[in-house]
């Protein structure tokens, strides 16, 4: 069984619709996918009713940006009530917070001579309902100021370039908390990617967020090497925590990232959905089912 937990639509950074998304998981082989989008459930529904008709089962996500002992983390939110109040209050500052910074963004882009308007932007987000810096990267591609997102990152909108603007990420053990409230149940992705400061996620670090609620580490990922992979499932094992592997597919937006890159063992989801069963059952919240489950 092939089991893909973490993938992106147009929704947000992905370059897909939630329905091509999954009808390219059917395509592919895939078994198992979660469209866990950057701070929305927008494309849960189409992604849905498609799953229903394709023989893929869907689980539905969410990729919420946090910050931890100072530095951003993203977490991995499945199967949570997406009426629940306190997440819906703080998925609204998120989404804020990344929409709000568009005009500084602009203006920083400007003042170093290239000619790029919000609208630009808004035009290349289309449909998606987190802009981010992907959607300012993917504008300067089609003004020809850079060949792809990585050099737009590298050279412009990275943590150290001269165009990036810091925003609001919700506080992590607070989200896994309401995570755990909404019915759902929490993975942090990508925990020791390169591109992030996770000096923090270390087993102590880990073993503190466990003890707020959180369930698992998407442990294989492009973004770590074997031997974080193994240092990892290491760690998780030391805690009893949840293993998970995924793409983090996005489309035509993030190369080397194909659906089903890395998976998921079947009886690590079983863990999962087992996990999230039961926050649902003790919130009592109207929580999603997933979708055509095997």
């Amino acid at each position: 069984m092939r089991i893909d937990l973490h993938t992106h639509s147009d929704r947000s950074d992905g370059t897909d619709s939630p329905a091509e998304l999954v009808r390219l998981a059917r395509d592919t082989g895939v078994d198992v996918l979660a469209l866990t989008d950057h701070d929305t459930t927008e494309g849960w529904d189409e992604a849905a009713d498609v799953a229903e008709r394709s023989g893929v089962a869907l689980v539905r996500g969410i990729e919420v940006s946090a910050r931890f002992a100072g530095s951003g983390v993203h977490l991995l939110a499945y199967l949570p009530d997406p009426g629940h109040p306190g997440l819906v209050a703080e998925l609204g500052r998120v989404l804020d917070g990344r929409n709000s910074r568009l005009p500084a963004v602009i203006d920083k882009l400007q003042g170093l001579g290239i000619d790029i308007e919000a609208d630009d932007v808004r035009r290349i987000a289309g449909d998606a309902a987190a802009l981010g810096r992907p959607h300012v990267a993917d504008a300067l591609v089609a003004k020809g100021v850079v060949a792809d997102r990585d050099e737009a990152f590298a050279r412009f909108l990275g943590p150290r370039g001269p165009a990036y603007v810091d925003r609001y990420a919700a506080d992590l053990p607070t989200m896994i908390r309401t995570v755990t409230d909404a019915g759902g149940v929490s993975v942090i992705a990508h925990p020791w990617a390169s591109r992030h400061d996770h000096e923090a996620l270390d087993e102590a670090g880990l073993a503190s967020l466990q003890a707020d609620g959180l369930a698992g580490l998407e442990v294989d990922h492009q973004d770590h090497a074997p031997e974080v992979r193994d240092e990892l499932r290491g760690i998780a094992g030391n805690l009893g925590l949840v293993t998970t592997g995924s793409s983090d597919y996005h489309g035509a937006g993030k190369l080397d990232h194909d659906l089903a890159c890395n998976t998921t063992a079947p009886d690590q989801l079983d863990r999962l959905l087992a996990l999230a069963a039961d926050a649902s059952a003790r919130s009592g919240r109207d929580t999603p089912a997933v979708v055509g489950r095997p």
